[in-house]
């Protein structure tokens, strides 16, 4: 008999997850996604960043699906004619002080099997990046950009292809766990599976409340605000042109992201969000689950300076161009242009501190993905076998 799975979201790495159970397993899979299109948020709202493995402590999980999901996206943008585009990125220290930290990077990313890391001095790193400035610099020749929505919307038409079935406007509204399977209520609609896999992101905590499995983690969204370089400004940027990261927070600070369709993205900030889908400043409509949870409160208190300098670059342009300004200091009020923001879906725990790794918790015939921020996108080709691998098999 075949197997039947459910999986909750019609994000890249729910399709992906759907794609490798049904190829993989035989399973007849079902993507039930609330909203009436897939990458509706992290997926279709990010930089589009193909990230090689430059951050992440070597053995996690985020370094070792990292590595294995470039290779398989890589592959899988070229078998479909996606674009993907190694135009390199080059992470840059601008003062000393953020020498040491830079060259401990160096040597994680080589840990980590990054392939072509060099470290630079100031001339040599404007001989990648002529208009940037910094003391010094790591560049990654083989850092990517592609189009993760376009990879998602291939994934779906894989995974009908195959049998299965992306159904879209079916918001979950009801789980019911039995001993033979799982029942879910999405839309107006009832299924049963053998197997529930959620891959909810920012709807991960209300998912898992459905399935009766809050857990000890919850979901805190930031928002992250972008602007864009218009006209002639956008060939001040060649590739990708990060700082240094602060080890303290998993959000990688204000960069340049040179996108497949020409332009350059200058951002994300990182701002506390008031809603799961807190686009913007007026949606506050989770204020109360958000600021309820105790690790919000902690994490605010913890680092509330940083808050407040983050919130005023999402307020007031020049804080915002200030940053860029900082590694391309060419750049004027003049061209920089409101574009999308994105909200991170990250998980943090109830003592205020913010999960690091991907999270994937099995509960009998549930399987939550309880933290998949960045590079979940890279990693998702990669994260789906990782899932097929652990999702209880089938007895009969």
């Amino acid at each position: 008999m075949t197997e039947k799975i459910g999986i909750v979201g019609a994000g890249i790495v729910g399709l992906a997850v759907a794609r490798e159970l049904a190829t993989t397993r035989g399973a007849e899979v079902t993507v039930l996604e609330k909203e009436s299109r897939v990458a509706a948020h992290q997926t279709g709202h990010n930089s589009g960043v193909v990230h090689a493995g430059i951050y992440y402590p070597p053995g996690s999980l985020k370094a070792r699906l990292c590595r294995e999901g470039v290779a398989l996206l890589k592959d899988y943008c070229a078998a479909n004619e996606l674009p993907y585009d190694e135009v390199g990125k080059l992470v840059i220290a601008s003062t000393g002080a953020e020498r040491p930290r830079l060259h401990a990077l160096a040597e994680r990313a080589r840990a980590n099997g990054v392939p072509g890391i060099a470290e630079l001095d100031a001339l040599a790193l404007r001989e990648i990046e002529p208009h940037a400035v910094g003391v010094g610099a790591i560049h990654s020749p083989h850092t990517a950009i592609c189009d993760f929505a376009a990879v998602a919307r291939r994934l779906a038409l894989d995974v009908v292809e195959m049998g299965g079935s992306v159904r879209l406007s079916h918001p979950v509204r009801a789980i019911r766990e039995r001993s033979a399977g799982v029942q879910v209520l999405a839309g107006r609609r009832r299924f049963t599976f053998d197997r529930l896999v959620v891959c909810g992101g920012l709807g991960t905590d209300a998912v898992a409340r459905m399935a009766g499995r809050p857990g000890d983690v919850r979901i805190v969204p930031f928002r992250g605000e972008f602007y864009a370089l218009r006209g002639a400004a956008k060939d001040l940027v060649r590739g990708l042109i990060y700082p240094v990261p602060d080890p303290r927070y998993p959000f990688l600070g204000v960069h340049l992201t040179r996108q497949t369709d020409g332009g350059v993205l200058v951002g994300p900030n990182a701002v506390l969000a008031l809603a799961y889908e807190g686009y913007g400043w007026r949606n506050i409509r989770n204020f109360r689950q958000i600021i309820g949870w105790p690790g919000t409160i902690r994490l605010a208190r913890r680092h509330w300076r940083t808050g407040l300098k983050e919130i005023r670059g999402s307020l007031i342009k020049s804080a915002f161009l200030k940053g860029a300004q900082r590694y391309v200091p060419e750049l004027t009020a003049a061209d920089l242009t409101r574009a999308r923001s994105g909200v991170r879906a990250q998980a943090v725990a109830r003592d205020g501190g913010m999960v690091d790794d991907f999270v994937v918790d099995v509960h009998d015939n549930v399987v939550l993905v309880r933290n998949a921020p960045s590079p979940a996108a890279t990693s998702s080709l990669a994260i789906a076998r990782h899932i097929a691998g652990i999702v209880p098999a089938l007895v009969r």
